[in-house]
C-alpha cells in the first residue's frame, strides 16, 4: 500500500510538469500582415484604398491604412499589389455532395458514402473559387454533416459548412424520392406528414447534427410528377416545424417556388425562402413584414436550358425550368426593388461546383448594384446564417477568411469569377495573382 501511495504522489508531480512543458513548447500563433491596393468594406458597401490586415492565428487582429499598420517582429508580410481584397464569399444554397450528372434516375445508383466523397471534391473546388463559407441545404443521409465535421477537423480542405442534413418533406413531394416504382415501397427517411410527425423528424435531424432545418414547402423542378407552384405542407405543419427548430436554436430554410408556399412559409416564420420563383406582390409584402431572406438561384436557368439535356436532365425537368426561369428573375428584380432582404445562394450541384461566382452578374442584371450583390454574399449572408460575429466582413475578431481578385468588382463584378488569392483561417490556400 505504501509503495502504491508513493507511486501516486510521484505521478502527481510528474504529470503536471510534463503538461507544463508541452504548453511551453507550443508554437505561438502565426502572424501575417496582408496588404492590398484596394479593400472592400462590406458593411459600408464601398472600396477603400491602400489597406492592410493584421492576422494572428486564424483571426483578424486589426485593419487599417497600410501606411499606419506596421508588421510586428517575426510577422510574414504578403503584399498583393494592385489586387482587391474582399471577405471570403458565402453561398447560402449549395449541395456539395451532388453533381449535375446525379440528377433524376442516375442518382438512384449513388450511395451515401459515395456522395460524401463527392462532397470532399466539391468542397475543395468551392473553397478555391473563393467561397469560404457555405450553407448546404439538403444531402442524402447526413453526408454533409460528416463533410462539415471532416473539414472542421482539418482532415480535408473545404469551406466552413452550415449543414442541414436530409430535407424534410411530405409524402410524394419534392423532398420525397419520386423516381422509384411503387413496388419498391420507398419513401425518403425524412418524409413527415402531420404535425406530430413533423415535430419528430425535426427533432431527429437536430439529434443527428443538423445546423439548419430545410423543408420543402412547394413542389420543385428536379422531382417527378409534382409542380413547382403547388404547396406541399400546411401552415400548421410549417408553424410546428419552425417553432421547434427555433426553440432548439436552429434556423429554417424553406424550398418554395409557388406564390402561396412563399406566403405561408413566411407567415410561419421561416428564416429564408429558397428559390422564390413565382413570388408575387403579396409574397414580397409578407417577406418584408417578417424580415424573411430571399435566396434565389437566378443563374442556373441558363445552365439547365443550354446544357441540361447533355447532362442527363429529364425532359420534365427542363420543361419545368422553362416555365419558371424568367419568372424567377423578374420576381427577383421586384423583390430587390421593394427592399426584401437578399442573401446569395446558387443551388450549386445544378451546375458544376466552383462556378458559384457566375451568379453575381445576373444579380446585377436583375436589379442589384455590384456593391449590393457583394453584400448579399458577405454581410447579408452572414446575418442569415447567424454568423455575423465570425464571417462576412474584414473586421477585428472575425476569421481571417479573405480573398483577392485582379480588378475592381464594383466596376466589373465578373472579376469575382477568377479569384486569385484565397485565405481561410489565416492559412493561404491559393495565390495565383500576377506579380
Amino acid at each position: 500500500m505504501k509503495i502504491r501511495r508513493a507511486l501516486l504522489l510521484t505521478l502527481c508531480f510528474i504529470i503536471p510538469v510534463a503538461a507544463s512543458g508541452e504548453e511551453e513548447t507550443a508554437a505561438p500563433p502565426k502572424v501575417v500582415l496582408l496588404k492590398a491596393a484596394h479593400l472592400f468594406d462590406a458593411r459600408a458597401g464601398r472600396m477603400l484604398d491602400q489597406q492592410a490586415v493584421l492576422i494572428r492565428g486564424e483571426r483578424i487582429e486589426k485593419t487599417g491604412p497600410a501606411a499606419e499598420l506596421t508588421a510586428p517582429a517575426g510577422a510574414t508580410i504578403i503584399d498583393l499589389g494592385d489586387a482587391t481584397l474582399l471577405p471570403g464569399l458565402i453561398d447560402c444554397h449549395v449541395h456539395l455532395t451532388s453533381n449535375p450528372e446525379d440528377a433524376g434516375y442516375k442518382g438512384l445508383g449513388i450511395s451515401i458514402p459515395r456522395e460524401t466523397l463527392t462532397g470532399a471534391k466539391n468542397a475543395r473546388l468551392t473553397l478555391l473559387a473563393g467561397f469560404t463559407t457555405v450553407r448546404n441545404v439538403g444531402s442524402a443521409g447526413y453526408s454533409d454533416v460528416a463533410l462539415r465535421d471532416a473539414i472542421e477537423a482539418k482532415d480535408i480542405p473545404g469551406p466552413r459548412v452550415v449543414a442541414s442534413g436530409p430535407t424534410l418533406g411530405s409524402t410524394g413531394g419534392h423532398c420525397d424520392e419520386t423516381y422509384l416504382a411503387p413496388e419498391y415501397g420507398y419513401h425518403d427517411p425524412t418524409v413527415a406528414d402531420g404535425v406530430p410527425a413533423v415535430l419528430t423528424k425535426t427533432r431527429e435531424v437536430i439529434k443527428f447534427g443538423s445546423d439548419v432545418i430545410k423543408f420543402c414547402a412547394s413542389g420543385g423542378v428536379f422531382s417527378k410528377g409534382d409542380q413547382p407552384s403547388t404547396t406541399q405542407y400546411s401552415r400548421e405543419e410549417m408553424e410546428a416545424l419552425v417553432a421547434e427548430a427555433h426553440r432548439q436554436g436552429r434556423k429554417v430554410a424553406a424550398h418554395a417556388h409557388g406564390a402561396d408556399a412563399i406566403i405561408v412559409a413566411s407567415k410561419a416564420g421561416v428564416d429564408s425562402i429558397e428559390h422564390g420563383s413565382l413570388i408575387n406582390d403579396e409574397g414580397i409584402r409578407t417577406m418584408k413584414e417578417h424580415g424573411t431572406f430571399l435566396v434565389a438561384d437566378i443563374y442556373n436557368d441558363d445552365f439547365i436550358l443550354t446544357q441540361g439535356k447533355a447532362r442527363g436532365y429529364t425532359e420534365e425537368m427542363i420543361a419545368k425550368e422553362r416555365g419558371i426561369g424568367e419568372k424567377q428573375r423578374e420576381g427577383f428584380r421586384k423583390a430587390a426593388q421593394a427592399g426584401v432582404k437578399i442573401a446569395y445562394g446558387t443551388d450549386a450541384a445544378i451546375y458544376p461546383h466552383g462556378w458559384n461566382a457566375k451568379q453575381f452578374a445576373y444579380m446585377v442584371k436583375y436589379g442589384l448594384t455590384p456593391a449590393q450583390a457583394l453584400q448579399a454574399a458577405t454581410v447579408s449572408a452572414a446575418e442569415l446564417l447567424g454568423w455575423t460575429d465570425r464571417v462576412g466582413s474584414i473586421e477585428a475578431g472575425k476569421y481571417a477568411d479573405l480573398i483577392a481578385v485582379e480588378g475592381d468588382p464594383l466596376k466589373d463584378v465578373t472579376v469575382l469569377e477568377s479569384v486569385g488569392f484565397v485565405m481561410k483561417g489565416g492559412e493561404v490556400l491559393k495565390n495565383e495573382l500576377k506579380k
